[in-house]
C-alpha cells in the first residue's frame, strides 16, 4: 500500500545542508503495523512528516520516491496533497491536548473533519461521529461528544484523536508516539485499539515510538533508525529476537526488563555524554570538576543521619475543591490522597506506581509543600515536617527535599543561561556567598552529571531532552539535598537516553546515599531503580513492601493487573 524507496530529506542551513533522512526504504501493507524505532533525532518523525506532507520549511524531500498505492506523493501539487492529507492519510499526534481545539466540542471537531472530506449532510456526519466514538471505546458517545476536550481524561482524548483520524476511512495512519504520556493501563487500551483497527479495517499504520516494549507488543515489522539511516529492518520477532546490527543489539541491551533487575544499562557506542569510568569499584564521571562537586556533596552526606526512616507519613489525606454544579449546593471535595501511610528508608529508593489519577504526583507535591494536606502528619528523619502553608522560608526541609520534574524544558527558565539556573540554589539557600564560586560549583556539578563544564554559558533550548534532564538533576543536587523526589524523570525520553539518566541516578544515589522517592508508570523502570515499592489507586494505598517481593509475587489483585498490562518483552533478545 505504501512504498518508500531511497527517501532522502534535507534541511538547508547557513553552514551547509543537514541530511535528516538518507536513503531510507520501507513498505507498509494493508492491515500491517510497521514500527519506526530509534533514539531522539534518528529521523522517525521526519519520515512521517514527509509521507503526509508536513515537513517543516526549509526541509524538503531531496531524493527517492513515496507511493501510496498508485499515487506518487512526490509529484502532487499543493492542492492535490491537501486533498490526500486527512482523506487517504491521517495522523495521530503525541499530545492529544494540543491536537484538539479547546474551544470546540468534540462533536463539532468530528463533524467539521467529516464534512471537509465527505459530501454528506450534517445529520449523517453526526451519526458517523457517534459511530466512530463508539468504535474507539467511548461509552455513551452521543452524550459525551458534546463535551470539550478538557473534560476527558488523557486516554479518552487520545481515543478522540484516533476517531478523528478514522473520519474519512484512510488507507494509512501515521501514529507519532501515541502512548508516550499515558500510564500502563491506558497505554494498553490504546494499543489494543490500534491493533484492532488495523485488523478490522485493514488500514496500514506507521507506529513511531521510542518504546521497545510497544514495538514488541503490536507491530508486525520494524525499522531501526539511527542518524537518519536504516540500521536494520524486518519482521519484529526477527529484529528484536535476533538483532544482527551492533546498534540494534545495544539498543535492546538498554531496555529495562520487567522480569529481572539489572545493575547497569549498557549504552550504544555513540553515548559520549556520561563519560563514566571505574574508580575504586564504583562508576564515577571522570574530571576534576566532578571530583570537586562530589567532595562538596559528600561533606553534606557526612552530617546526614542515616539511621531509621528518612521520611515517615501517617494518615496523609489531601482534598481538592470539587466542581460546582449548583449555585445553592456546595460541591463535594475531591479526595486526592486518602489516609496514606508509608515510610522511605534512609539511603534507599522507594518506587511509587499506579495509573494516572492515582495520587502519585499529589503525594510528591504534599511532601515538598506544594499541596497542603487536610489531615495526617509527616516526619523527616524523626522531626515533624510541617505542611507547605506552615513551612517557613528558612525551614531546612525546603533545601534538603528537592524534586526533579517530568519535563525539564518546562522546569528550566528558558531566558536564563545554565550557569544562572544552577547557581540559583546556592544563592537562595546561602550555600555560597561569592558569585564566582557559585559559577565554579555550577560548572563542577555539570561535570558530575556528565555534561561539559562550558555548558554554563548556554541556554536550555540548546540541549537535547536527556541533557536538559541532567541539568535538572544537577540543579537539585546543588541544594545539597538528602531526599530527592523524581516525578516521571524519564517518561518522555528514548530508551538510550533513559538508560543514561537511570545509570546517573543509580550512581549518585549509591555514592551520596540519597533517599529517593521515584515516581513512574513504567514498572520495568521501577524494578531497576527501587528497593521498596508503593502502589496507589484512586488516592489509596493498595500495596507496599520490598520491590523484588512485589515483582516476584504481588499480593493485591490491582498490582497483578498492572504487571499484566506492561508490554511483553518476551521476544527481545537477552542482554
Amino acid at each position: 500500500m505504501l512504498a518508500i524507496k531511497n527517501l532522502t530529506v534535507t534541511f538547508p542551513g547557513r553552514h551547509g545542508d543537514f541530511v535528516a533522512i538518507e536513503d531510507v526504504s520501507m513498505t507498509v501493507a494493508p492491515g500491517e503495523i510497521h514500527g519506526l524505532v530509534g533514539e531522539s533525532g534518528a529521523g522517525k518523525s521526519t519520515i512521517g512528516a514527509a509521507v503526509i506532507g508536513l515537513l517543516q520549511p526549509p526541509g524538503f524531500v531531496s531524493g527517492g520516491s513515496m507511493r501510496l498505492g498508485k499515487t506518487d506523493l512526490r509529484t502532487l501539487s499543493r492542492e492535490a496533497a491537501h486533498r490526500i492529507r486527512g482523506k487517504r492519510i491521517s495522523m495521530i499526534f503525541q499530545d492529544p491536548q494540543t491536537s484538539l481545539n479547546p474551544l470546540m466540542t468534540v462533536e463539532a471537531q468530528l463533524i467539521e473533519t467529516i464534512l471537509a472530506h465527505e459530501d454528506i449532510g450534517v445529520d449523517a456526519a453526526r451519526q458517523r461521529a457517534v459511530a466512530l466514538l463508539e468504535e474507539t471505546g467511548i461509552r455513551d458517545a452521543a452524550a459525551r461528544m458534546r463535551a470539550y476536550p478538557h473534560q476527558f481524561s488523557g486516554g479518552m482524548r487520545q481515543r478522540v484523536v484516533i476517531a478523528l483520524a478514522l473520519c474519512t476511512n484512510p488507507e494509512l495512519i501515521i501514529a507519532d508516539e501515541p502512548t508516550t504520556a499515558l500510564d500502563v493501563a491506558v497505554q494498553s487500551q490504546v494499543l489494543d485499539l490500534i491493533r484492532t483497527l488495523a485488523d478490522r479495517r485493514g488500514v496500514g499504520i506507521i507506529l513511531i515510538t521510542h518504546d521497545i516494549g510497544v514495538i514488541a507488543q503490536i507491530t508486525d515489522r520494524v525499522t531501526v533508525l539511527r542518524g537518519g539511516k536504516v540500521m536494520e529492518a524486518g519482521p519484529t520477532a526477527d529484529v528484536l529476537g535476533r538483532p544482527q546490527h551492533p546498534y540494534t543489539r545495544a539498543l535492546m541491551a538498554a531496555v529495562p526488563r520487567l522480569e529481572r533487575r539489572m545493575d547497569r544499562f549498557r549504552l550504544p557506542e555513540s553515548d559520549a555524554g556520561a563519560r563514566i569510568v571505574e574508580v575504586k569499584g564504583a562508576a564515577v564521571p571522570d574530571g576534576a570538576g566532578a571530583a570537586h562537586a562530589e567532595a562538596w556533596l559528600m561533606a553534606a552526606r557526612d552530617r546526614r543521619a542515616t539511621d531509621g526512616p528518612a521520611l515517615e507519613i501517617a494518615g496523609l489525606t489531601v482534598k481538592f475543591a470539587g466542581t460546582r454544579t449548583s449555585l445553592f449546593r456546595r460541591p463535594a471535595p475531591f479526595i486526592g490522597l486518602d489516609d496514606i501511610s508509608l515510610a522511605v528508608r534512609a539511603g534507599t529508593v522507594t518506587g511509587v506506581v499506579g495509573e494516572s489519577g492515582s495520587g502519585k504526583s499529589t503525594l510528591a507535591k504534599a511532601i515538598v509543600g506544594l499541596v497542603n494536606p487536610a489531615a495526617g502528619e509527616m516526619r523527616f528523619h524523626g522531626a515533624p515536617l510541617p505542611p507547605g502553608r506552615d513551612r517557613a522560608r528558612n525551614d531546612p526541609a525546603r533545601r534538603i527535599i528537592q524534586m526533579v520534574f517530568q519535563d525539564p524544558y518546562s522546569s528550566l527558565n528558558n531566558r536564563q543561561r545554565i550557569g544562572g539556573i544552577l547557581a540559583e540554589p546556592l544563592k537562595i539557600y546561602g550555600l555560597e556567598p561569592d558569585r564566582a564560586a557559585r559559577l565554579k560549583m555550577a560548572a563542577s556539578m555539570l561535570d558530575l552529571v556528565g555534561l561539559p563544564m562550558a555548558a554554563i554559558h548556554r541556554y536550555p533550548h540548546q540541549f537535547s531532552g536527556g541533557q536538559r534532564q541532567r541539568i535538572a538533576v544537577a540543579r537539585a543536587l546543588l541544594a545539597r539535598p538528602g531526599f530527592l523526589i523524581c516525578d516521571e524523570p524519564t517518561s518522555a525520553l528514548d530508551v538510550s537516553i533513559q538508560a543514561q539518566i537511570l545509570n546517573l541516578l543509580k550512581d549518585l544515589q549509591a555514592r551520596l546515599e540519597l533517599s529517593i522517592l521515584f515516581i513512574s508508570h513504567n514498572l520495568a523502570v521501577v524494578r531497576q531503580m527501587a528497593d521498596d515499592i508503593v502502589v496507589l489507586k484512586d488516592g489509596r494505598l493498595v500495596e507496599s513492601g520490598p520491590s523484588e517481593a512485589f515483582f516476584e509475587g504481588p499480593q493485591a489483585a490491582y498490582s497483578r493487573k498492572l504487571l499484566s498490562l506492561t508490554p511483553s518483552m518476551g521476544m527481545i533478545a537477552a542482554a
